[in-house]
C-alpha cells in the first residue's frame, strides 16, 4: 500500500533544491540532461559512467513487471532505463511537482514494507541528516531479493548549506552491510575524478557568470574529452580520487 504524506519538518530527508515553478517539460529536460549529459556539462564524465553502470546492472535484474521507487526522484533521470520492464513507478521527494507521487522524507518513507523490486537513490545521501536511517528504510521497503541502485559523491565542492557528507568505499560497505550482496563501482578512475573536479571547480568558482558560460562551452569540453582519452589510454583502475561511486545492494 502506498500512502501520500506531506511532512512539514524543515530537515531534509531528500535532495530537493529546486526553486520556482517546475513544468513537466522542464523536469523531463533536466532528467534527459542527467541521463545523456552534454559535453559542456562539467559532470559529463561521471554521469556518462553512471548510465553505463546502471544499464549493466539492470540487465541482471529478474522479472518483467518491476515495481520501482525513485527516492529523491524530482526529475527521474533513470526511469527510461527500466521503462520496457516497468510495472509501476513512484517518485518520493520533499516537494511536490508533476513527477513526484509521494511527498516525504528519506528517513521515514511513507510506504509499506516489502513493496518494491528496485529503489533508485542517486545523489541524495549527502543531504540527509542520517544516511544510516535512509538505507535502513530502503532495506525495509524492498522485497526479498529486491535491489538498491545508489550513487553518492566522494569528491565535490560543497554546493549548499544542506550538503553534509561525502562517501568512500569503506563507508559504503558499512552502510549496506545489512544487505545480502553488494557491489561498489567507481564512476570513473582517479584520472577522470581529477579532471571532473577541475572542470566543476573551474565553472563554480569563476566570476562573473558570463565568464562561467564561456568556460562551459570552451574549456569544459576540452577537459572532458582529455579525461575520456586518458582513461581509455591508461586503463587505470585506481579509484583513490574517483569523484563518485555507484552501489548495487541486494536484499
Amino acid at each position: 500500500m502506498i500512502a501520500s504524506v506531506t511532512t512539514e519538518q524543515p530537515e531534509t530527508g531528500l535532495s530537493s533544491r529546486s526553486s520556482g515553478i517546475e513544468t513537466l517539460e522542464s523536469l523531463r529536460r533536466a532528467g534527459h540532461e542527467r541521463l545523456y549529459p552534454s559535453i559542456t556539462n562539467p559532470n559529463w564524465l561521471v554521469l556518462r559512467r553512471r548510465r553505463e553502470i546502471f544499464k549493466r546492472w539492470i540487465t541482471q535484474l529478474e522479472g518483467r513487471e518491476l515495481s520501482v521507487l525513485d527516492l529523491g526522484g524530482r526529475i527521474q533521470p533513470y526511469r527510461p532505463l527500466v521503462e520496457s520492464r516497468l510495472g509501476r513507478y513512484f517518485a518520493v521527494d520533499l516537494v511536490i511537482n508533476p513527477l513526484v507521487s509521494i511527498v516525504g522524507r528519506g528517513e521515514q518513507i511513507p510506504v509499506c514494507s516489502e513493496e518494491f523490486d528496485l529503489v533508485f537513490c542517486t545523489q541524495v545521501l549527502e543531504y540527509v541528516a542520517d544516511p544510516v536511517a535512509v538505507i535502513s528504510e530502503i532495506h525495509r521497503i524492498l522485497k526479498p531479493g529486491g535491489t538498491l541502485f545508489l550513487s553518492v559523491p566522494a569528491v565535490f565542492p560543497r554546493d549548499s548549506v544542506e550538503d553534509k557528507w561525502r562517501f568512500l568505499p569503506g563507508s559504503l560497505r558499512v552502510l549496506v552491510s545489512g544487505f545480502s550482496h553488494s557491489e561498489i563501482v567507481a564512476e570513473g578512475s582517479s584520472v577522470s575524478g581529477f579532471c571532473r573536479t577541475f572542470a566543476v571547480s573551474m565553472v563554480t568558482f569563476t566570476k562573473p557568470v558570463m565568464l562561467q558560460k564561456i568556460l562551459a562551452v570552451t574549456a569544459v569540453p576540452i577537459v572532458n574529452l582529455l579525461a575520456a582519452s586518458l582513461e581509455s589510454l591508461l586503463r587505470s583502475s585506481n579509484d583513490q580520487l574517483s569523484a563518485n561511486f555507484s552501489v548495487l545492494a541486494r536484499k
